[in-house]
């Protein structure tokens, strides 16, 4: 099975490395196109299109400036090293043995708004650009128009080369929307993550995020063959509700914490 993931805001450039056999994005030719757009933008239009401080948007637009190929480890690194947020606290690559990296190269996939579809070992630049920003570029109004035909055909590409039909979707609601579900040669799972809280279970984004990492790491790790194998996933607390289930969707949950 592939698994898709979102990107993360926060970024890790600063952290060791292991031994790495690192791999170029496919999708070079694309991102570097965004960031000429970009690079056409002040950072107090950077600042009004992503909806950040102004601080962070003279981050970025210095990013943007400083973005260059060919991508090597001097000015880069791996994406599944370099995002640092929640989903990535779960999935924990540091720890990850040299099997299960070499697991992630295969069946995990990442959502960009800049890189589009990036593989683990993947270098990749520094950025910020969420797949929701209404950024006007050669293919439309968004980014789901300038990536959606493209992410769609590369997963399609990817489960062929697995040899898959399933696709796990533990990415966020804007990012998977870039994909194209009816042109998928996929059936897709997607795991849904519940806490208790006064009685009742609901999705807490905090939590979910990280189980969603935590369920990528469990993919890498036990190489579940079917959705059956991917109910076993008990990390943390959190074990399958068959009840509150369905064929597509998978709920997981988990007692309040203390």
């Amino acid at each position: 099975m592939l698994a898709v993931v979102s990107p993360a805001k926060n970024l890790d450039y600063e952290s060791d490395l292991p031994e790495l056999n690192v791999t170029q994005p496919r999708l070079l030719d694309s991102a570097e196109e965004l960031v000429e757009v970009c690079r056409q933008l002040s950072p107090q239009q950077l600042g009004s299109l992503m909806k950040i401080s102004d601080k962070l948007a003279g981050l970025n637009a210095a990013r943007f400036e400083q973005w260059q190929r060919p991508f090597n480890e001097e000015n880069a690194r791996p994406a599944m090293f370099a995002f640092n947020g929640d989903v990535y606290t779960g999935l924990d690559a540091a720890s990850l043995n040299s099997a299960a990296i070499d697991t992630a190269q295969k069946q995990l996939r990442i959502l960009s708004g800049l890189y589009g579809l990036l593989r683990p070992l993947d270098l990749m630049q520094p950025y910020r650009l969420e797949m929701g920003t209404k950024l006007d570029n050669p293919k439309g109004k968004n980014l789901y128009e300038y990536w959606g035909d493209t992410i769609t055909q590369m997963l399609n590409d990817d489960l062929a080369e697995l040899g898959s039909s399933t696709l796990v979707n533990l990415a966020s609601n804007e990012y998977f929307s870039a994909v194209k579900p009816k042109a998928l040669n996929a059936d897709i799972i997607t795991p849904v993550f519940k806490d208790e809280k006064n009685g009742q279970y609901k999705v807490i984004s905090f939590y979910a995020k990280k189980a969603r990492g935590l369920m990528a790491r469990f993919i890498l790790n036990q190489k579940p063959k079917s959705v059956s194998d991917l109910k076993e996933f008990n990390a943390n607390g959190y074990s399958f509700n068959e009840a509150m289930s369905s064929d597509k969707q998978l709920v997981f949950c988990r007692a309040e914490q203390k």
